[in-house]
């Protein structure tokens, strides 16, 4: 079903600085028997009030129950609300604690996927999507002393700009703003080449930047610039949940690295890269769908960004665009752990993709900015 028009995915009255500042400190320094039942009940008013915000959920959440009902999918949707808003409350605290209780509350499965990917010297490319905690991993990023790079959209409000920046340096991350600068592809190409992981959120795209999959059977788009960069730069992406679970305490999971090669057709391997990470990200969400958070309407869409209007998540859109062209086929790889190979090159195992014609000239894509958004 299409609703017609265009969404523009990062425009939401939540994201002032009256709404994000005060949730930043309410949610740090005010007394826990204070801030979790007001952090509660901003939750219950914005999926009671907030039609837009519940009936977007209500209809994202029809394709993974298509059997349930209207007021099921309701209840859902204020699930989801609630969830929500204890990521949220449980980051900002996590923000404060100790390398060691950092390293006891979250709980870190196969971890030996990222430190392969990133023993290959050139850097790695970790991608999610709007689900769980994912702005969390930063802080297990530092405690286990991973270098990391936020790639994300600037915030209009410069106040709500600089509280975003502020959370990341906390950390020890540094962060790329795209369509800021005419270099954004050559800072990307530059942390890679230090060895830095640079994170991406792969599920809504950049105007023109966008590569189909299907989910719940449903046909949506998703970034294709993660997998560009590393079919340019010969970075690795590396697929990771992190979820909440229980107050206070995280579980982060990382897959199998996603190489790319650097011959072939550049769309075919980007849809077929995208389309193992939907299938991920799908069975995530299956297991736990009330920490989906799409709050518009997700399916049978043709988005557009404001670049000049902030994201709904905890953290901020991590997103950045750059060109697609040609197209190739898709290897899976599985570093150290052994290989799958399959007959469209993705198998069951792992990620892992062969593709891309390298570029002649050694450049990433151009700029976006010189590419108008489709309206």
């Amino acid at each position: 079903m299409s609703h017609g028009g265009a969404v523009r995915w990062v425009t939401h009255r939540l994201n002032g600085a009256f709404i994000v500042g005060g949730s930043y400190l309410g949610s740090r320094y005010a007394p826990l028997p204070v801030s979790w039942p007001v952090a509660h009940g901003g939750a219950f008013l914005v999926s009671r009030f907030m039609a837009s915000v519940r009936d977007a959920l209500v209809d994202n959440l029809r394709a993974v129950f298509p059997h349930e009902t209207d007021a099921q999918l309701r209840r859902r949707a204020f699930r989801t609300c609630h969830t929500y808003t204890d990521d949220w409350m449980d980051f900002m605290r996590s923000l404060s604690w100790s390398r060691e209780k950092v390293l006891d509350r979250f709980s870190y499965e196969r971890a030996d996927r990222l430190t392969d990917a990133l023993a290959l010297g050139k850097g790695a490319i970790l991608v999610t999507g709007h689900y769980g905690n994912w702005e969390a991993g930063s802080v297990l990023m530092k405690a286990l002393g991973v270098p990391l790079t936020v790639v994300a959209m600037p915030e209009p409000d410069p106040t709500v700009n600089w509280l975003r920046h502020r959370v990341r340096q906390e950390v020890g991350a540094d962060t790329i703003e795209v369509r800021q600068s005419l270099d954004t592809p050559l800072q990307i190409r530059r942390r890679l080449n230090e060895g830095r992981t640079v994170a991406m959120l792969i599920d809504r795209h950049v105007g023109r930047d966008r590569v189909p999959v299907t989910m719940f059977g449903r046909q949506t788009h998703f970034l294709s610039a993660p997998v560009m960069l590393a079919q340019l730069t010969g970075a690795p992406l590396v697929p990771m949940f992190l979820v909440r679970e229980g107050r206070g305490r995280f579980r982060a999971t990382p897959h199998d690295p996603i190489t790319v090669d650097r011959s072939g057709n550049r769309e075919q391997v980007a849809q077929r890269a995208a389309q193992h990470i939907a299938t991920l990200l799908e069975a995530q969400i299956q297991a736990r769908p009330e920490c989906w958070y799409q709050f518009y309407r997700y399916w049978d869409m043709t988005p557009t960004t404001d670049v000049s209007a902030p994201d709904v998540s905890p953290g901020g859109d991590a997103q950045a665009s750059a060109a697609t062209s040609g197209g190739a086929p898709v290897t899976v790889v599985r570093g150290e752990h052994g290989y799958g190979r399959s007959s469209d090159g993705v198998t069951a195992q792992g990620a892992g993709v062969v593709g891309a014609e390298e570029d002649p000239a050694g450049q990433l894509p151009a700029d976006p900015r010189k590419r108008e958004a489709p309206r």
